[in-house]
């Protein structure tokens, strides 16, 4: 997981810094977007693989794909990526570009997990408390993970609180070992 950090973090970087050069940081994400979303894809994963294909072959296929054309730009991205067979990192590239992005904009990305659905108004509770503690606007992606046992973690950026069951009673057994 890390190395995919590594290899991604140059690309997200330069390309955030020239969607700051040209005004395009939302076109960029749009593109990140879909390219990563095609790449997630299980069917496309082969194709990337498959070594028949040239590298301008796949870079013909992957452009031919998208309903609206992707500029010249995000043209020689794919290009670049498959040439240098770093197509399977557009998922992180744009995970940490859209993290550049929110960064610039004063947006903090939350991630709250709960061992159960929550509903519109606790999540509204929450972004509001979050807002307030931080003093930026925050964008929420919630998740419901059963392994919780109960309560909510909330993680932003390598900040974690957690307030769940299953951290409770870990936080018990060591206190009972020592």
């Amino acid at each position: 997981m890390a190395e995919i950090t590594t290899i991604a973090r140059p690309y997200a970087e330069a390309l955030f810094r020239r969607a700051q050069e040209t005004g395009q940081a939302a076109q960029w994400s749009e593109h990140l977007a879909w390219l990563a979303t095609l790449v997630k894809n299980e069917q496309f994963a082969g194709v990337i693989g498959d070594p028949r294909l040239t590298r301008e072959q796949l870079v013909s296929f992957i452009l031919g794909l998208s309903e609206t054309p992707l500029d010249s730009e995000a043209q020689n991205l794919v290009a670049a990526l498959a040439e240098n067979h770093r197509l399977g990192a557009l998922p992180a590239i744009a995970r940490q570009y859209e993290g550049l992005r929110h960064e610039h904009e004063g947006i903090l990305d939350a991630q709250i997990a709960s061992a159960y659905p929550l509903n519109e108004e606790q999540v509204r509770q929450l972004i509001e408390h979050l807002e307030r503690s931080h003093g930026k606007q925050v964008r929420v992606h919630v998740v419901v993970d059963s392994a919780l046992l109960g309560g909510i973690s909330i993680t932003i950026g390598d900040r974690v609180i957690d307030g769940s069951v299953r951290a409770r009673l870990e936080q018990m057994a060591v206190a009972l070992k020592h």
